[in-house]
């Protein structure tokens, strides 16, 4: 029964506010500039992704995902790669398709359930290691979650353990959670940089991506109903849900994982806090605080954040967790 019913993390009075504590470390998280190094990944079919590394001859890789419209420069993933490299891992800190700051080749960019540059990357740098572990954030949370668990690639048998924060694992009720009004600076910010990038699609794919649909668009359910469902094989938004959430899937976890979702994360909803399902598994090791925020855990005094030294507790087993 593998809910951890001690949680040790206690924000400070101003981060027990869930929008609060989501925003402070997007604007004023400073401080870590890992030493990365790029490598251009060219994918089986015929596009490239940009990979940030950190290799230091270690016998162990990190491979991490980042969030919707994230990078490997976003601030949770800088400071997750430098805690890791510093405790005995080569990193490899993704950046999906069309996120590095250079459009991708093809019109498919990514979404929650997109896997194959993923499994790409692990089976092309598995051979050089004795052990592989993910760590994914919001939106690359769902992606290892559903990659670990839907069956649908044969998983390195180096892979040992999974880390996920802030996952939205029910894609349609964070869907419908992110567009409530509370959360429209989310909404609106998200869709700013989304909606560049469809008129870049435009440009090179002028007869798919139409200006029509683009104008169309208001919230991320929109997004999703005109362009991430249809570009990527899907009828539209609630198929592309429906067969991409990872909360189908966690009754199927093997791989040790660790899920960290708050409580008061705005963008998700009840049914991403799997309670009932983390009590009937043997490896899915669930952390709920009351507080956290979307990617939060913020705190003023402590250079990583609570969530990240969870991840390399899990992933070193420095510590057994109560449960």
């Amino acid at each position: 029964m593998p809910v951890i019913q001690h949680v040790d993390y206690k924000p400070p009075i101003l981060f027990r506010n869930n929008h609060l504590n989501t925003i402070y470390p997007f604007l004023f998280r400073n401080g870590i500039v890992p030493d990365y190094k790029r490598k251009r990944f060219d994918t089986g079919d015929g596009d490239f992704i940009d990979l940030d590394t950190i290799f230091n001859s270690n016998n162990k890789l990190a491979i991490l995902c980042h969030g919707l419209e994230g990078s490997s420069d976003s601030q949770y993933m800088r400071f997750t790669s430098q805690l890791l490299s510093e405790n005995g891992w080569d990193v490899i800190a993704m950046n999906h398709r069309s996120c590095s700051g250079e459009m991708n080749r093809k019109i498919q960019m990514y979404h929650s359930g997109f896997t194959d540059d993923l499994h790409e990357v692990i089976s092309t740098y598995e051979k050089d290691y004795e052990e592989v572990i993910l760590a994914g954030f919001s939106l690359g949370g769902n992606m290892i979650l559903k990659y670990t668990n839907d069956g649908l690639f044969t998983l390195s048998p180096i892979l040992t353990k999974v880390a996920a924060v802030s996952v939205p694992c029910d894609l349609a009720g964070c869907s419908e959670a992110i567009s409530h009004w509370s959360n429209k600076v989310y909404d609106v910010r998200f869709l700013k940089t989304l909606l560049e990038k469809m008129v870049k699609k435009h440009e090179q794919f002028p007869d798919v991506v139409k200006k029509s649909d683009i104008e169309k668009v208001k919230t991320l359910k929109d997004f999703d109903e005109y362009f991430t469902g249809p570009l990527h094989g899907f009828s539209g938004a609630q198929e592309y849900y429906d067969r991409c959430n990872s909360l189908q899937f966690l009754g199927n976890v093997r791989i040790p994982t660790l899920l960290i979702n708050a409580q008061d994360d705005p963008f998700l909803s009840q049914e991403s806090l799997p309670f009932e399902i983390a009590n009937d598994s043997e490896n899915l090791f669930f952390l709920s605080p009351k507080h956290g925020g979307h990617v939060g855990f913020s705190s003023w005094s402590k250079s990583y954040y609570w969530h990240e030294r969870k991840i390399l507790e899990f992933v070193n087993e420095q510590v057994s967790f109560s449960i």
